[in-house]
């Protein structure tokens, strides 16, 4: 049976130009058997009307908080009881905000405040108003207390600008929940995945780094999403968007990724640390680009902090995997790495041989844990995620039982 068959869902629009994608997104929902009751803010009914909506769901479509024809006159509270998920698309920048700080000043954000079922939001705005730190910030609260952040997605935007900040697809939305109540041996379970390179500048033109391309980290994103699992992925620098679904966080140097890990970690079940950080950085970066006056030039490098180390030795660390990408000795480095950083699993494969690791469609990988280990050939990146996940899974709830 459809999962969303008889299920009864919020649909939740706020003001968003967005708005016109929400008469398809009921009808989608619909067609797989949901029951849907919409639910606008007043700045949505400027972007799309009331009427359009209650003529695609079949139901009246609620806006006012004090609703004279609700029971008691608490429309809130009578919605907020009758929903098994809510999804608000698209969910505004000042909506977010006022997921963020439990404001309740219309029917919609009422009822956030007043509901028990899961909630999803589908932020659609302009990119530099996605970038925006405050809006980023908001997104990490509202994923730390549970809430799935569904998209945003790249691509052209109202305004003319071109940049992430786009309304998932209905279709896309309508996977996402479908996603959501389907039974897995990760739900429930929160896994946190580092994935690409990290840069350290040297100037601001030149930088250190290396040639991961994010494929592998990306991959194992979507295998977790899909067994049931709340993603989300630290990633440096690529040319990759994340799966829908997955809560994506970007990173730009190796302290970003670290200072990222840290804000996730106390929440988190399962991590798997796929990026391939870079190991030192300059002691200074110059702030005005370096000239070639002379025949040689020597950099002063510092460590960059362990990220995969400092996860592994807390106090209560998650189910902790790291990644070794090695020329050589693949075996001897990944069990030295495994005993010295008190890992539950390491992931090792060799990088340097054309056609498989860095930038690279294709893998070979061989998994070690305490008394155990096992290969997995070369296969797609995609292919090899959902065998390792399969793995991990195993170890993660031996561990656990």
């Amino acid at each position: 049976m459809n999962t969303l068959t008889h299920k009864k869902m919020i649909l939740g629009i706020t003001g968003s130009i967005a708005a016109y994608k929400s008469a398809d997104l009921v009808r989608r929902l619909r067609e797989q058997g949901a029951d849907v009751r919409v639910v606008m803010t007043a700045a949505a009914t400027k972007f799309i009307t009331p009427l359009t909506l209650q003529a695609v769901s079949g139901q009246r479509v609620h806006i006012h908080l004090l609703d004279v024809h609700a029971e008691a006159a608490m429309g809130h509270i009578e919605l907020a009881r009758w929903a098994e998920v809510v999804l608000i698309a698209p969910c505004s920048a000042d909506f977010l905000a006022k997921l963020t700080y439990g404001q309740a000043d219309d029917l919609l954000s009422t009822l956030c405040l007043a509901t028990t079922a899961p909630i999803s939001v589908a932020p659609a705005m302009n990119q530099q108003m996605w970038q925006a730190p405050i809006t980023q910030e908001n997104c990490q609260r509202l994923q730390q207390r549970g809430l799935k952040i569904l998209g945003p997605t790249s691509g052209s935007q109202a305004c003319g600008e071109t940049g992430i900040g786009r309304m998932l697809d209905p279709l896309e939305l309508v996977h996402c929940l479908q996603d959501l109540f389907q039974s897995g041996p990760l739900q429930g379970k929160k896994v946190l995945i580092t994935a690409g390179p990290t840069r350290e500048d040297i100037d601001p033109v030149r930088f250190i780094s290396n040639r991961s391309s994010g494929r592998m980290g990306y991959a194992i994103a979507e295998a977790a999403l899909a067994q049931g699992a709340q993603v989300t992925l630290v990633s440096g620098p690529v040319s990759l968007s994340p799966p829908s679904g997955v809560h994506k966080v970007s990173v730009y140097s190796a302290q970003d990724m670290y200072e990222a890990v840290m804000t996730y970690i106390p929440t988190t079940d399962i991590f798997i640390a796929v990026a391939a950080v870079a190991d030192y950085r300059p002691v200074q970066q110059a702030t005005q680009k370096l000239k070639k006056n002379e025949a040689h030039l020597q950099l002063n490098l510092e460590r960059t902090p362990d990220i995969l180390a400092t996860v592994a030795n807390l106090p209560t660390p998650p189910f902790t995997v790291g990644f070794a990408a090695e020329t050589h000795h693949l075996a001897d480095y990944a069990h030295s790495k495994l005993k010295h950083k008190k890992l539950d699993m390491i992931v090792a494969n060799l990088v340097g041989i054309e056609g498989i690791g860095f930038e690279s469609e294709d893998n070979a990988l061989s998994i070690f844990w305490n008394g155990g280990s096992i290969e997995l050939p070369r296969k797609s990146k995609k292919e090899l995620a959902n065998q390792l996940l399969e793995i991990i899974i195993e170890r993660f709830l031996r561990v656990c039982s």
